[in-house]
């Protein structure tokens, strides 16, 4: 029999964070408005029916009631562990460590400013209107044009304006690519597949952009990665998704947007001081590259 394994600790710690207000209200204070049946109680705390209710939302998006005997059984199991588990950081104090603290506060913020969003757009939902205008607005900025490029990377400008130099005499720009290209396109003969010029880094994207089909580019591009040269296979239009295939997607954003004019109301009343900038964090270590220069973050695409 398949069993779900809840995630516990994240759902139930998360919804005590909420009945919480900064570690100053216990949860059995603020389950004392909680009127349902109580489910079992550990160390004089009570776990009522409204709690594992919320409890099984947040972890399963369902009510008790969808779910089989057994999985409400170890559900319930999982909220009374999670209990045990808490009881005993209070006893040891984890709960008064900072970092403990900031992660309860942190959880606390979520869960309240989720809820008021919700309450906030209860009465508001996207309308057929708002979502049209914001498809329009998208479709808008959505670049026009697509292209399918090789290039050939080599470290040394010398070296690509030698390669230049073979392709002006009749070579083959992808065999070329597979034997002197130090990027992972080279298997592929330097094939960068379909992009928009959005996903490629500056130099690469002004270069492509100069081309015709079947053109490349005589002088070499420089870039962080080294050098490149750079062929235009060819281009073609993007075709717009349909209204109706994004629409849930729009809706999202329309939401979204309404959540920010509110906040930015809110934001005009209340009372803020700002006393110190932020200090920096420590830069984590580097992480070693790996993968085709096509593929880093800078915005060049994957070779396909």
């Amino acid at each position: 029999m398949n069993r779900i394994v809840f995630p516990f600790l994240a759902a139930a710690l998360a919804l005590a964070a909420c009945q919480q207000k900064s570690g100053s209200t216990s949860t059995a204070d603020a389950g004392a408005a909680d009127t349902s049946k109580v489910l079992a109680t550990v160390n004089g705390t009570p776990i009522t029916q409204g709690f594992f209710e919320e409890y099984i939302k947040a972890v399963t998006g369902k009510g008790s009631s969808e779910l089989p005997a057994d999985q409400r059984a170890q559900a319930l199991d999982n909220l009374i562990r999670a209990r045990v588990l808490a009881d005993q950081a209070s006893k040891e104090g984890t709960d008064k460590d900072a970092q403990t603290r900031g992660l309860i506060e942190l959880s606390r913020l979520n869960v309240l400013q989720q809820a008021q969003s919700e309450r906030y757009l209860k009465d508001k939902p996207a309308t057929e209107q708002e979502s049209r205008a914001e498809y329009e607005s998208q479709v808008s900025a959505l670049p026009k044009q697509e292209y399918h490029a090789r290039h050939i990377l080599v470290a040394t400008q010398s070296f690509a304006q030698k390669l230049v130099g073979e392709l002006e005499k009749g070579g083959n720009f992808a065999e070329i690519a597979k034997r002197e290209s130090m990027d992972a396109s080279k298997t592929n003969g330097g094939d960068l597949g379909w992009f928009t010029p959005d996903r490629m880094v500056k130099p690469v994207a002004d270069a492509v952009l100069a081309l015709n089909p079947g053109q490349y580019t005589h002088t070499p591009v420089q870039t962080q990665y080294g050098w490149h040269i750079i062929r235009l296979e060819e281009e073609r239009d993007v075709a717009a998704p349909l209204f109706d295939t994004v629409k849930q997607r729009l809706d999202q954003v329309v939401q979204a947007k309404k959540i920010k004019n509110y906040v930015d109301e809110l934001m005009k009343t209340a009372k803020i001081e700002r006393t110190a900038d932020p200090a920096p964090a420590t830069p984590a270590p580097a992480a070693p590259a790996s993968g085709n220069a096509a593929s880093a973050p800078s915005g060049t695409p994957p070779a396909q």
